[in-house]
């Protein structure tokens, strides 16, 4: 174990860009999961972090060249050779392409985008010419298109699954200029991929678009496209007709482009995974409004926190978590700790968004990187941006002065267990939280649902869980579980106050605990699917009842039903902007403080009440019971001492065959876990 290399280092310093980031994080994880830790590296870590003795892979993905050449040229570049010389890899996509070639060739002729010079890492001996296609801007989508490559699969061992060709994501990169001629004389060079189609410059005999390059003791491939980019990842863009036919072509692709790019991996010596791999577990911001406040939750840890060769841990009741010191980042020792398990299990997974239940997420230690001084940087956390969470939480608190403390304390990993999990199953952590602390995340893999449910949350849900710690003394009178209620009455109010022109956002609460939408490929019935739903979980300490509240919502997927960006167009193409999940989640929180208060001094008052009768389904909705024979009944609202749902029976004896209720009432509540809503009732009479 102590020789593995386990780290995949993707550059997101100075050139590269935050999509390309996402795509380079969001591909490789899946694919090197779990034997690698995929983990961002910027610059200074580059030039002063003792990064190699680690590293398996080092990528550097799209951008502008000129930012690498600026902040590495010199120390930066030699140290990356010397990596890769001493059997290391390297991989560059597009931009990444361009530094990795001898010389760079960039929009020749055109004075506003023209990039020529020589390159120092020259692992490709030759040039990189591009634009290998018209077109392209700084920070557009306008030059993008969907490229035919060829695959020249007698470069790859066991190639019989490769594809011939695939459509492939390509926005500026470049071809390898007279490849063929420098692999002719040299086995070093190998060709991997060609465009097929015609380009707008000279290429040479052969259009190489990927090459393979052996460098002393390791190896480096230089691309021109991004087989790196999964269409699961674009957006739609209104102002681009064609980008969803580009979108269409890249996902009818999606297997054999994932193929090619294993294959990539495989020939640069990694050990890929079988199948689509459930992504490894990412490292955990803690983070806060006000910086010194990360120091003061620290501080409230302290008695739990245990101390190990220099190291420290917080050893809870499911996981064990390791705050991770700026010194020991690139720490083999610790790295191997924290993969040990995975290693040391065979997984197979086929489905993007199945579980794999061999993984025993509890043996692998949970890093958390705390960050006192500044917010983590986009880049660093390419899914979300800090910044942007934190001026809106200070923006809608203008809406609410009520809302003051929650989110203020927050945590977020790209990829964790379940948010849910971290915090309840930890006790000991758990009873140090204050109201309010947040934690957030872009994938879990092991996610909640109601009753025994598993679920790997797709890339575009809003996924987080707040700690609320309700008073003992207030249970009798303020039940907790009427929290579940206000959570959902905030999450709707939430979506219709993001921003002026979200008010008539077609969203509903469903009883008694999921957001429902009307269906966009139903634009003509009225029709509703579920885009969110809520857990609340529950622990007693210290006098009070600790509630993890946790939240999901399909915020910018569109699968597996829809999401609230596919809602937009049904409202009167007002052209309003998709929704920004860190906007949506601090809008989430301080709606949801106000709710809290509010309940807290009065109970579930009328007030209350009426917000969530104004937002629900159910109101004079007919339905079957079937634990009482398939009786028909009508639903009236809840009750007002523990939230059941309240109906009374009907029948069509009424005048010309209208319904009539027959006096008896039910109060019902679900088994959270029935497929068939209203057969999963257990009731009682009232």
């Amino acid at each position: 174990m102590a020789s593995r290399k386990l780290n995949i280092l993707v550059y997101t310093g100075a050139g590269s860009t935050l999509e390309s980031v996402r795509h380079c994080i969001y591909s490789l994880r899946r694919l090197l999961s779990p034997n690698y830790a995929v983990i961002p590296i910027t610059e200074t870590a580059l030039l002063k972090e003792p990064w190699a003795p680690t590293c398996a892979l080092l990528v550097f993905p799209g951008g502008a060249d000129l930012g690498y050449c600026r902040v590495l040229n010199g120390p930066g570049n030699r140290s990356i050779t010397q990596f890769v010389r001493r059997g290391g890899a390297y991989l560059g996509f597009c931009a990444g392409g361009y530094y990795g070639s001898q010389r760079c060739e960039f929009e020749v002729g055109n004075p506003e985008l023209e990039v020529v010079g020589s390159r120092e890492l020259a692992f490709f001996p030759g040039t990189c010419r591009g634009g290998a296609f018209k077109g392209f801007e700084y920070h557009s989508e306008r030059g993008a298109k969907a490229a035919e490559i060829l695959v020249r699969k007698g470069a790859f061992s066991g190639s019989e699954d490769l594809s011939d060709s695939f459509k492939c994501y390509y926005n500026g990169g470049g071809v390898f200029l007279d490849a063929d001629k420098i692999s002719a004389s040299s086995d070093k060079i190998e060709i991997l991929a060609e465009y097929a189609e015609k380009l707008d410059v000279e290429s040479g005999d052969v259009k190489a678009a990927v090459v393979y390059c052996k460098v002393g003791e390791g190896s480096a491939i230089v691309t021109g496209p991004h087989p790196e980019f999964d269409a699961v990842n674009l957006g739609r863009h209104s102002d681009l007709p064609e980008y969803d036919k580009l979108i269409e072509d890249l996902a009818a692709d999606e297997e054999a482009r994932t193929s090619f790019l294993k294959a990539c991996l495989t020939k640069l010596g990694l050990d890929v995974s079988s199948g689509t791999a459930i992504p490894s577990l990412s490292r955990i911001h803690l983070s806060s409004l006000h910086h010194y406040e990360v120091g003061e939750v620290l501080s409230s840890l302290e008695e739990i926190i245990t101390r190990e060769d220099g190291e420290e841990y917080i050893k809870g009741e499911l996981d064990l978590f390791h705050l991770e010191k700026p010194d020991s980042r690139w720490s083999l020792t610790s790295l191997s700790q924290a993969l040990a398990s995975e290693l040391g299990t065979p997984k197979k997974n086929t489905g993007r968004t199945s579980p794999d239940p061999t993984v025993d997420y509890s043996h692998i230690p949970k890093r958390i990187v705390s960050h006192e001084t500044e917010w983590p940087e986009p880049k660093e956390t390419p899914y979300f941006n800090h910044a942007v969470f934190y001026s809106s939480l200070q923006q809608f608190r203008e809406k609410d002065p009520e809302a003051e403390e929650w989110g203020n304390v927050f945590m977020y990993g790209e990829v964790v267990t379940s948010t849910n999990t971290v915090l309840e199953k930890n006790y000991n952590l758990l009873s140090k939280l204050s109201t309010g602390f947040t934690l957030a995340a872009t994938t879990q893999v092991a996610g909640r649902g109601r009753g025994s449910n598993v679920w790997v949350a797709p890339p575009g849900s809003l996924l987080m869980s707040t700690v609320i710690n309700h008073p003992g003394h207030l249970a009798a009178s303020r039940p907790i579980v009427f929290i579940q209620y206000l959570a959902a009455v905030a999450i709707v109010e939430a979506i219709k106050s993001y921003d002026v022109g979200y008010s008539d956002m077609p969203v509903k609460l469903k009883w008694p605990n999921d957001i429902y939408a009307r269906d966009p490929t139903k634009p003509n019935e009225t029709a509703y699917v579920k885009i969110g739903g809520i857990l609340a979980n529950c622990a007693y300490s210290s006098g009070n009842y600790q509630v993890v509240l946790g939240i999901g919502i399909n915020t910018n997927n569109g699968r597996p039903t829809t999401s609230l960006d596919a809602l937009l167009p049904l409202l009167n193409d007002k052209k309003l902007a998709p929704f920004r999940i860190e906007r949506l989640l601090a809008r989430i929180l301080t709606r949801l403080e106000v709710l809290y208060n509010e309940f807290c001094r009065s109970g579930f008052s009328r007030e209350l009440e009426e917000k969530y009768y104004h937002h629900w389904l159910h109101t004079n909705q007919i339905v079957s019971l079937e634990a009482e024979g398939g009786v028909r009944a009508r639903v009236l609202g809840i009750t007002r001492d523990w939230g059941m749902l309240k109906a009374e029976e009907v029948t069509e004896s009424g005048i010309n065959g209208a319904l009539r209720a027959t006096g008896k009432v039910w109060a019902l509540q679900s088994d959270e876990n029935s497929f068939d809503f209203w057969k999963g009732l257990l009731r009682r009479k009232i």
